[in-house]
């Protein structure tokens, strides 16, 4: 990587770096001063400052280049660059067009006709826009696939233009949704039964209200080598929550290394109130470290305990303020709630402004009722680029 290419990224609180952040605060501020913005906002587009890739930016960007009235023209110009950046592009721009911008919209389509990379785009505007908008590049599709390396793996558009798509080997296995709670409990008790099929039932267990039935079968779940339980059983005993406790005090004990480390995960998950100082210092040594992965389990377990973790709000703010793991933002805003409410109508509408729609519902839901906040509401109710999800939200939240 060249100097010029190293990612770092700036102070949290100037423009800059509550851009690259994804946060509110550098959504309101942009609109304040588009012109200073839009090299940040631009930037945010041609380099991928998303911590990881649970991180979302393409919205927040998208609203600000619409919001900003700036140009789409350089974005599209990046989508003749390599393939990453070019897909950075292309979720912007089909976002753009769905709010109106045909310089969006023809700009992707004319890419699909001679682009490099047109086939991920191409896959990508069929999945979010309306048929009648791609549906006429069939011809273009049908004539450029040919000098691709490989036949595609997803069904649409393909299969719509009369493409082969690389086939998949058939499931064999009968599903096992139509069998009682207690039939899955005796497929899974029943040493005859094969890991496959006992995979199956917690797959259909897992899509059901849990039961506590399950706890006693759990220690045969795993294999005879001891290293890892049945795929799915760790999410089937996480959906038991505090019922599974008392088992996984005898788990941790267990020789079974994938038993006593399942044990040890439910009982961090649901920790005594003693945990709470040594949960405190954990959250505090990953502010120390600058930890950006992992703070928002920690937050989720002091969370419980309510006003009684109060000496973790200082460094909940802080992470939520400073942290570029976007996703990990509303973790702490959640335990904020729970712990220290203090200053979060300030927070919550700063949120209404966020990139990750994981903190904009919660912002819909308790942001106070200021002019502000129900005007921002209002806006996502009715931006056509915004989640369905969210939209709904804030339909509710108007009507209330």
């Amino acid at each position: 990587m060249s100097d010029e290419d190293e990612m770092s990224y700036a102070h949290p609180d100037s423009l800059q770096g509550l851009l690259q952040r994804g946060r509110g605060l550098g959504a309101v501020r942009a609109l304040e001063d588009p012109e200073a913005a839009a090299v940040f906002v631009y930037d945010g587009i041609r380099r991928d400052w998303r911590w990881d890739g649970t991180d979302d930016r393409a919205l927040y960007l998208a609203r600000l280049i619409r919001d900003l009235e700036l140009s789409p023209a350089p974005v599209v110009d990046q989508l003749s660059g390599e393939e990453e950046s070019c897909l950075r592009a292309c979720d912007v721009l089909e976002l753009l067009a769905l709010a109106g911008s045909d310089e969006a919209r023809e700009g992707l389509r004319a890419y699909v006709r001679s682009g490099e990379h047109w086939v991920p785009v191409l896959e990508s505007v069929s999945a979010g826009w309306p048929t009648e908008w791609w549906e006429d590049l069939g011809d273009v599709a049908r004539a450029r696939i040919g000098a691709e390396a490989e036949l595609p793996w997803f069904f649409e558009p393909w299969t719509r233009f009369g493409i082969e798509v690389q086939s998949r080997p058939p499931v064999t296995r009968p599903s096992l949704t139509g069998l009682s709670t207690a039939d899955l409990l005796a497929l899974l008790a029943d040493a005859r039964t094969g890991d496959g099929t006992k995979a199956d039932a917690l797959r259909a267990l897992n899509s059901r209200e849990p039961t506590e039935e399950l706890i006693p079968l759990v220690p045969a779940l795993g294999p005879p080598d001891g290293r890892l339980p049945l795929p799915l059983l760790s999410r089937a005993v996480e959906c038991l929550g505090t019922a599974a406790v008392p088992a996984a005090h005898g788990w941790v004990r267990d020789e079974r290394s994938w038993l006593a480390q399942l044990g040890a995960d439910v009982l961090a998950e649901h920790p005594a109130p003693e945990a709470v100082p040594g949960l405190v210092e954990e959250l505090a040594e990953q502010w120390s470290a600058r930890t950006w992965c992992g703070p928002d389990r920690t937050a989720r377990r002091l969370a419980r305990f309510g006003p009684a973790a109060a000496a973790a709000a200082p460094y909940l703010r802080r992470f939520w303020l400073r942290t570029p793991h976007s996703y990990e933002r509303a973790a702490y805003l959640k335990a904020l709630a729970c712990i220290d409410r203090d200053g979060l109508n300030y927070a919550y509408t700063e949120s209404l402004w966020d990139c990750e729609e994981t903190a904009r519902l919660p912002a819909i839901a308790s942001a106070p009722a200021t002019p502000e906040a129900l005007g921002r509401i209002a806006v996502l109710r009715d931006d056509p680029m915004e989640t369905p999800e969210v939209r709904a939200a804030a339909r509710a939240r108007l009507c209330s």
